[in-house]
């Protein structure tokens, strides 16, 4: 290829990137016909070619006009959660098809009754029925053809504080490590200084991990179903009582050779792993290039900060301490092939806030797509 050849395309995909992130209508006034052409078939093919999908969360059943509100945004993939009584597998089956008949496929299927269950990570009276409940909810996602489910593993739930503002008074979920705070899973509330009545041992909840996953991922492997593990959230290695074992990179691989499946692999929420900062061992990015050369990451919740522990508060994808760009190009670096969320967004006034960030998103996605065509 010629070096005028070369700078052409060159320059061609870099007003592509620029236009894929809302910069590129003033840039593109500027060049010739031909290069503006050409500018806008690299962005289109650079997002026809891309195997990194945006997804989002619904109800299980949606009326036509919230199909319809997806459908505008360009959504084609949806996680949605069922739990009993809707746990057959003719709910499931069901709920692939009420989706798949609007054009959109449901790429994971979540049961809130077995995830985040301190049965589970606690060896508490019933996890015997849980373990097989999850076995039930595997082979149901087989079923219906769903080949991915996000399983979190905390003994005591979801930490917060009260909610703060972010970025022009938006509400959003806050942290105080050292200040009131509490854990949540469904209706369950759980409050220091010990969430179930004494101290538990790292010791005691690997033996509980390594009782769990030995059963269940079996039975993922024969119908055809990845387990993706979301990270503790927040990400410290213990809270009232409970150890958290997703909260360090040391103990992601751990986890993961004791589950020694190929069907076991990470829902990584950047978000939840940023909330540790310099405690975690690894960047979101350097998670990314660890886990993702491997192909086990199977999910990225897409999500911002505006600072790590022992004080931290959700904001808006584009104005956290961390670059999302890096986040995504990390992900095009690696050949991510899942679905990408871009979950807990702020509430922002008069209007809903998921369009900005599923439109913010895309935006990256299409210009890491654009630049990877050089």
């Amino acid at each position: 290829m010629s070096d005028n050849r070369r700078d052409f395309i060159k320059k061609s995909v870099a007003l592509a990137a620029m236009s894929a992130v809302g910069i590129g209508s003033a840039a593109a006034s500027l060049v010739d016909p031909e290069l503006r052409e050409r500018m806008e078939a690299l962005a289109q093919q650079a997002q026809n070619k891309s195997t990194m999908r945006i997804i989002m969360q619904p109800a299980a059943r949606l009326p036509a006009n919230q199909m319809t509100w997806y459908k505008q945004m360009g959504i084609e993939d949806v996680t949605v959660w069922v739990g009993p009584p809707n746990d057959t597998a003719e709910y499931y089956i069901g709920t692939k098809k009420h989706f798949a008949d609007a054009g959109i496929n449901v790429y994971c299927m979540g049961n809130g009754s077995v995830h985040n269950q301190d049965k589970l990570v606690l060896n508490l009276p019933g996890r015997d029925a849980k373990v097989e409940e999850y076995k039930k909810h595997l082979r149901n996602c087989g079923k219906a053809g769903v080949t991915y489910t996000t399983y979190a593993h905390m003994g005591n739930g979801i930490w917060d504080s009260e909610n703060e503002t972010t970025r022009g008074g938006a509400s959003a979920r806050a942290f105080h490590q050292n200040g009131k705070n509490w854990g949540r899973w469904n209706e369950l509330r759980f409050y220091p200084p010990l969430s179930h009545g004494r101290v538990y041992t790292e010791d005691e909840l690997w033996e509980n991990w390594k009782y769990f996953i030995r059963q269940v991922a079996p039975v993922a492997e024969e119908n055809n179903v990845r387990i993706g593990i979301h990270p503790d959230d927040p990400p410290i290695p213990e809270l009232a009582g409970v150890p958290r074992l997703f909260s360090r990179f040391e103990r992601y691989k751990k986890a993961l050779e004791i589950a020694n499946s190929p069907n076991v692999g990470l829902c990584l929420c950047v978000g939840s792993w940023m909330e540790g900062g310099d405690t975690t061992g690894a960047t979101a990015v350097e998670m990314i290039d660890y886990f993702g050369a491997q192909k086990k990451i199977f999910k990225i919740h897409f999500r911002n900060i505006e600072r790590p522990i022992p004080h931290f508060t959700e904001t808006f994808v584009d104005s956290g301490y961390t670059n999302m760009y890096t986040i995504m190009k990390a992900l095009k670096r690696n050949n991510f092939d899942g679905v990408v969320f871009p979950d807990h967004v702020p509430n922002m006034a008069g209007g809903n806030a998921w369009p900005f960030s599923v439109g913010y998103v895309k935006a990256l996605r299409d210009r890491v797509e654009a630049e990877a065509l050089v």
